[in-house]
């Protein structure tokens, strides 16, 4: 048998009006769904547990919010509204907000079958890590290769140093500002000079 947390019962007392009955619905299907559910209190509201979290309800001034742990495998994609709340099921004001009784136990089910399983929830993406590439144009390209000592100094440039150069020629609005602008890059490369060295300290 699964257990009840008073505090859940004095956390829907003191939410508004409008979320009570939405709450002890959800609180009932919840129950319903999975007799073995043992309820806490995390991030200062209800958490619904079965081997780890199987989901979470929260009242807040104007809306409340239910959602699965491992919701993007329970709620299609097409029906999921975690972009307009908490959880899968968006603002929730009313009891018609909520899917019927009877699909809500499905994903409840679902949620409890998941566990069971052991599934976890696909791991995010990491962002990439590696030295950053820089889109050289090809016609600047050519006019480094032209003059070795330019092509050595940019070369041993770090990422931003180059970028410097590189946007600085190609944001140019006309083909003779590039031109002179591409010259001025190779002389100063040649030098040893970054883009803004004129600003740097020695």
């Amino acid at each position: 048998m699964g257990t009840k947390d008073k505090r859940i019962d004095a956390y829907i007392a003191k939410s508004a009006n409008f979320a009570q009955p939405i709450l002890r619905e959800l609180r009932a299907v919840v129950h319903e769904g999975c007799p073995e559910v043992e309820e806490t209190m995390k991030w200062s509201f209800p958490h619904f547990m079965y081997k780890g979290i199987l989901c979470s309800m929260a009242a807040f001034k104007e809306h409340c919010a239910f959602g699965f742990w491992k919701g993007s495998l329970i709620v299609d994609e097409k029906e999921n509204k975690s972009t307009d709340a908490m959880g899968q099921f968006g603002r929730i004001t009313a009891r018609q907000d909520l899917p019927s009784k009877r699909e809500l136990l499905g994903y409840i089910k679902k949620a409890v079958q998941l566990h069971d399983e052991g599934v976890k929830t696909p791991a995010r993406s990491k962002p990439q890590t590696g030295k950053k590439e820089l889109k050289v144009p090809d016609y600047f390209m050519a006019s480094l290769k032209k003059n070795k000592k330019a092509l050595t100094v940019f070369e041993a440039f770090p990422y931003s140093k180059k970028k410097e150069y590189v946007e600085w020629v190609t944001e140019a609005k006309t083909e003779p500002t590039r031109e002179r602008r591409l010259q001025t890059s190779m002389e100063w490369l040649s030098q040893g000079k970054s883009r803004n060295w004129k600003y740097e300290r020695c």
